[in-house]
């Protein structure tokens, strides 16, 4: 028998899953990074033929007729050519157990964003809306156009991800404190889960300690508690980021989707699991908008989306699948 590998990429963890023709996961494996413009080429590869090695755990010698690479950082016709350079590596490593019989054509390599549209909504029909650390929205219709909105990163874009609405709460403390806004229970918190004796000091925590876009973005979950608590500012600040991702979703459902057209909309990221029911303000806002639209939660992993865009690549059968 043949099979097909789905790997999932990102920033913090790479995940491989082996997949037979009747979209079975065989065996799954995980390993760390491997977003190559973050730690290089060399540290990626380890990480992509660690999680290859351990999902073929317990299987005997196999072939694989198709790869789907869904990796973070992975744009550009540059990082494509970078990645095609991976797969060759992989094929000619001796550490990994595999009989290799790919073509050209059953070599996808992709963003991470798409394998999160096919693995959540089980098709490449669709809409994905993640909203993490970062955000970026993209859809892609029954005739293969693919639609992409933000993603731009968090000094150009990420509107309605964590990281804007931990940057917006501290903003909001601040003037806050100052007396130019409205109070806030924000204040407090913040003095109390990073333990200020004022929250002056948070000048020191952003500027001094050398934090970056990920230990900023962990501060989102405080403005979400302060949300659920009722905060109007908190509040406000939701709504905010929610409206954003809206008008995201609207503007990749007006590019390549048909007016009333029927679809589904995943939602996946950190931000659509706090307590301030930022799911629920997304969903309602959509219908009310696009009544025919209806937003859901992942039914599979990513990599499952890789590895099903892999075995499509073996298919010869027209855009989209069941």
């Amino acid at each position: 028998m043949s099979y097909v590998l789905g790997i999932d990429g990102g920033g913090s963890k790479t995940v491989c899953i082996l997949m037979n023709h009747q979209q079975e996961i065989i065996g799954r494996g995980e390993a760390g990074a491997s977003n190559y413009q973050v730690i290089g080429v060399e540290a990626a590869i380890t990480s992509i033929q660690t999680a290859i090695i351990a999902a073929l755990n317990k299987t005997e010698k196999i072939t694989v007729e198709a790869i789907c690479l869904g990796l973070a950082g992975v744009g550009r016709s540059t990082d494509i050519e970078i990645i095609k350079n991976v797969v060759d590596y992989l094929q000619s490593s001796n550490y990994i157990p595999i009989v290799w019989s790919l073509k050209s054509s059953n070599i996808i390599i992709t963003n991470d964003a798409l394998i999160a549209l096919v693995g959540g909504i089980g098709k490449d029909v669709g809409i994905v809306v993640a909203a993490g650390t970062g955000s970026i929205v993209l859809g892609q219709n029954q005739q293969g156009d693919i639609k992409r909105v933000g993603g731009w990163g968090y000094l150009l874009g990420d509107e309605g991800s964590a990281y804007k609405i931990a940057v917006a709460g501290m903003q909001a403390a601040l003037k806050s404190y100052d007396g130019r806004e409205m109070q806030t229970r924000i204040v407090e918190d913040l003095k109390q889960h990073l333990s200020l004796a004022n929250i002056e000091d948070l000048i020191e925590v952003i500027y001094r300690r050398g934090w970056g876009v990920k230990e900023t973005a962990a501060l989102a979950p405080i403005i979400d508690r302060a949300a659920a608590a009722g905060d109007e500012v908190a509040n406000q600040i939701i709504d905010g980021a929610v409206q954003e991702l809206v008008k995201a979703t609207s503007t990749v459902i007006n590019a390549i989707f048909n007016s009333g057209e029927v679809l589904e909309i995943v939602t996946t990221g950190s931000v659509w699991q706090g307590q301030c029911k930022m799911h629920e303000r997304f969903s309602a806002s959509i219908f009310k908008k696009f009544p025919a639209a209806k937003v859901i939660w992942p039914r599979f992993e990513p990599a499952y989306g890789a590895g099903l865009l892999a075995l499509k690549s073996l298919l010869t059968s027209s855009p989209g699948f069941d």
